[in-house]
């Protein structure tokens, strides 16, 4: 390929990245407005409270497993078919939330699972493609932010809609088309160059399940996938879900409160995701940057553990978020790690590593601290100790982020150690 028909394939490349970013940011819309509209989507499906509740974790059933299979699509069709796939199931996955039955609901909630699952490996795949490797971490980091914008959005703004009195079906008609649009626009803009097409024909001839087999093989990958993990753990698990529970209880704060203080969580992702990408970008390393974000998260749970009154709680919260952005460089380190032929399933992989780790966790968590939480005597040990439990991950995750090897730039200027 000459140098005129190469760049014009990074330009497109990057005009289909925006649209998956747009495709990513629709995808925490989805994930995270039914908390907002559970009344109503409990009369829409007919079903209790706890009924919805568990026809929304159905979520996660297809999106981890589907993350794999978003990875092998990738790698065997390329970006244009496999997004364009990912973004017209979570349509038609919206668009069956209008059903008033519950079988529509849980198939609709298992569908937007299945499409989400491509949207942030398909937007690494395509920054992979049309940004240089100097600069590919601050595009991963601000894919990153634009998902947290979107999950934000999907309670802070779909919320006030519907305690207005919007038509909760309104919505989820919009998310549906839109998303569409978004499909087609990402299989009308998305190059299909010949080298993917030759390199999908030396994937099927080694079988289906190859690039696993190359991307599992790899040391570093179940490395990266587990200090993703245990970094992201603490704000998925303990922040966004069982957060305000915590300070309501422990802390004895207003609902009011509670939730501004865990709301400054993926508020912090907006920010700490492109940042610290920017920065590792910037020095040309990936591992220092990694710990220091680490460390950072480290020191704001054990001032807002031990010393409450320092600084209000929003603003601890907050620079945990910040700092929680360094789990996002374990995505570039595993796609460095791996041959160029696997980019995809790497994604898919680490993916796939990081949720599974947090689902281990979060059962942990629960049967030790959420079970005890409104029958604990002393408050402050309790919520201390929850905090340690996650500052202990974190600290296993600087300690395995100590056998990472390289891969920025700079890398040959690291002493060996």
């Amino acid at each position: 390929m000459d140098n005129s028909n190469k760049s014009s394939a990074t330009k497109y490349y990057v005009i289909a990245w925006v649209f998956g970013l747009l495709f990513y940011f629709l995808d925490y819309v989805v994930r995270s407005a039914p908390a907002v509209m559970i009344p109503e989507l409990s009369a829409v499906f007919n079903v209790s409270t706890i009924g919805l509740v568990s026809i929304i974790g159905t979520y996660y059933y297809t999106y981890s497993t589907c993350s794999l299979i978003a990875g092998i699509a990738l790698d065997r069709f390329g970006a244009r078919y496999s997004l364009f796939a990912g973004a017209l199931i979570l349509g038609i996955g919206c668009l069956l939330f209008i059903i008033s039955s519950e079988f529509a609901g849980n198939t609709g909630r298992l569908l937007q699972g299945a499409g989400c699952a491509f949207a942030f490996p398909g937007c690494v795949y395509l920054a992979s493609k049309g940004f240089s490797p100097k600069s590919l971490a601050t595009a991963i980091g601000f894919t990153q932010c634009l998902g947290m914008l979107g999950g934000s959005a999907g309670q802070f703004v779909v919320g006030p809609w519907i305690e207005r009195g919007v038509d909760q079906k309104l919505f989820w008609i919009g998310s549906g088309v839109l998303t569409i649009i978004v499909a087609i626009g990402l299989l009308l803009i998305t190059p299909n160059p010949k080298a993917e097409q030759q390199s999908a024909q030396q994937l099927h001839s080694k079988g289906f399940l190859s690039p696993y087999k190359v991307v599992f093989s790899n040391l570093q990958s179940w490395l990266c996938g587990i200090i993703s993990g245990l970094l992201f753990a603490p704000t998925t698990i303990f922040a966004m879900t069982w957060g305000v529970a915590f300070f309501k209880e422990d802390r004895s704060f207003s609902f009011h409160d509670a939730t501004i203080a865990c709301a400054m969580v993926p508020m912090g992702w907006v920010f700490g995701c492109p940042l610290l990408g920017y920065l590792t970008d910037k020095i040309g390393k990936r591992i220092p940057v990694l710990i220091g974000g680490a460390v950072l998260m480290i020191l704001s749970l054990l001032q807002l553990l031990f010393l409450p009154d320092l600084v209000p709680a929003y603003v601890s919260t907050f620079m945990l978020g910040v700092a929680s952005g360094a789990a996002m460089i374990p995505y570039s380190i595993i796609k460095e790690s791996n041959p160029d032929h696997v980019k995809g399933s790497a994604t898919g992989a680490i993916n796939f590593i990081t949720f599974s780790v947090t689902t281990l966790l979060s059962p942990l968590f629960s049967r030790f601290f959420g079970k005890t939480l409104t029958g604990a005597v002393d408050k402050t040990s309790h919520f201390q100790a929850a905090g340690l439990f996650w500052i202990g991950g974190i600290v296993i995750a600087v300690l395995v982020s100590l056998l990472l090897k390289e891969t920025g730039r700079n890398k040959r200027l690291t002493p060996a150690s």
